[in-house]
């Protein structure tokens, strides 16, 4: 495994108005590897998420400290194109959230937006190859003009991850994006990110400790804003070095 970082996240503080919500977060994210975030309700999970690809910046009254780089680059610089930043960091949130539109425009939307699309047939290029990765192809292949709310909801929060692999993205997000599924179904996305993390690096948000047991190279724990403890999965899991991790990862918390 490589252990160059693909984010560098250096005396985070993030603010809501008055109210700090991220104390002091400093970390690194290594590319092409799976990173989870655990942690109680409310701790800074999300907002940390979302602070990767600048989505916080739609909250009126939001501020940042600190930097966080990609690939050595200043995220939060301003001559930082946003639009090209959420191209390459994209992001899957907690409930499958499609387009009202077929499944091949769903795919198909990203390219046409970013002007990358290319000839029609380059473009069904793309939304093939998307769907293949993000194990959906052989689904719906002959149905690509159904509606995508038409889909199970385990094949529609699929069919997002397609839509976000759609506009070659360098790191995907993703936001509790099992917790709405059944158990068949997060299996699948789990087998779907271990395979994904070949090519992209992903970073997850989960409640459920195992599921970042079982699909994580490395996990941070989060608490009250704060960054607690990050480190291998196994070492966290077996070994941590914070009394608080511990007793997070027992019960007696949180």
């Amino acid at each position: 495994m490589t252990s160059f970082p693909a984010f560098s996240v250096q005396s985070l503080n993030f603010y809501y108005g008055k109210s700090r919500a991220l104390s002091n977060i400093s970390m690194e994210i290594p590319a092409r590897q799976v990173t989870a975030l655990i942690g109680p309700s409310g701790c800074g999970k999300s907002t940390f998420l979302r602070c990767l690809n600048r989505m916080n910046d739609t909250i009126k009254g939001t501020r940042i400290e600190g930097k966080i780089l990609l690939n050595g680059q200043d995220i939060y610089a301003p001559q930082m194109d946003v639009v090209e930043l959420r191209q390459r960091v994209g992001m899957v949130f907690q409930k499958p959230n499609p387009f009202p539109q077929t499944i091949f425009d769903n795919v198909a939307f990203g390219p046409r937006v970013l002007g990358i699309s290319g000839s029609k047939s380059e473009l069904h290029a793309t939304v093939e190859t998307s769907l293949k990765a993000a194990a959906l192809w052989n689904d719906v292949k002959d149905q690509l003009d159904a509606p995508a709310l038409s889909l199970a909801l385990g094949q529609q929060q699929r069919l997002c991850i397609a839509r976000v692999l759609a506009t070659r993205p360098e790191v995907i997000l993703m936001d509790e994006s099992t917790s709405a599924l059944d158990p068949i179904a997060t299996l699948h996305i789990e087998e779907l990110i271990t395979d994904l993390k070949k090519e992209y690096t992903i970073v997850i948000v989960t409640h459920n400790m195992q599921q970042a047991a079982r699909i994580a190279d490395l996990t941070g724990l989060f608490w009250l804003g704060e960054l607690v403890e990050v480190a291998a999965t196994t070492e966290i899991f077996t070994r941590p070095r914070q009394e608080l991790t511990e007793s997070y990862l027992t019960g007696k918390m949180g």
